[in-house]
């Protein structure tokens, strides 16, 4: 309960501020805009308040789209959209191995070398044998 006991009061200032102010500032204003976001967000804002699983900021998040950020200028370059869904899946298959806490490389090459195994004609269901998080011990096996 520590952010009942030391966000909250902060945020509820933060809140009053907002409402006294917002018919003072123009809307057009930097400070105008930002109070309008803050009161028209505020339910989201002071969400993580009342559920202890809600992380507090959107760090975590930030981190594993920045190699996307800085990349993207390279992928303009993708020559065709075949080439750019090969690229998605990639990388889809990267942050997914290392949300997993597996090694991508290792996932990967466990993935090129068993995937054959369910030959051409398969369910979808089988795909689930080759989600990083059923693999995670047997991957590490592997080293």
């Amino acid at each position: 309960m520590l952010r009942q006991e030391k966000s909250k009061p902060l945020l509820e200032d933060l809140k009053q501020w907002c409402d006294d102010n917002v018919t003072r500032t123009a809307k057009d204003s930097s400070i105008g805009k930002a109070i309008r976001y803050t009161i028209n967000q505020w339910d989201s804002l002071v969400r993580y308040i009342e559920d202890g699983n809600l992380q507090v900021d959107n760090n975590a998040a930030e981190r594993h789209i920045k190699p996307f950020v800085i990349g993207r200028k390279n992928w303009l370059f993708n020559q065709t959209p075949r080439g750019a869904n090969a690229t998605v899946l990639l990388y889809s298959l990267v942050q997914t191995a290392v949300a997993n806490n597996l090694e991508p490389f290792d996932y990967l090459k466990y993935l090129l070398t068993e995937l054959h195994s369910l030959g051409r004609h398969y369910e979808p269901d089988a795909l689930d044998q080759f989600l990083p998080w059923n693999l995670i011990e047997k991957i590490k096996s592997l080293k």
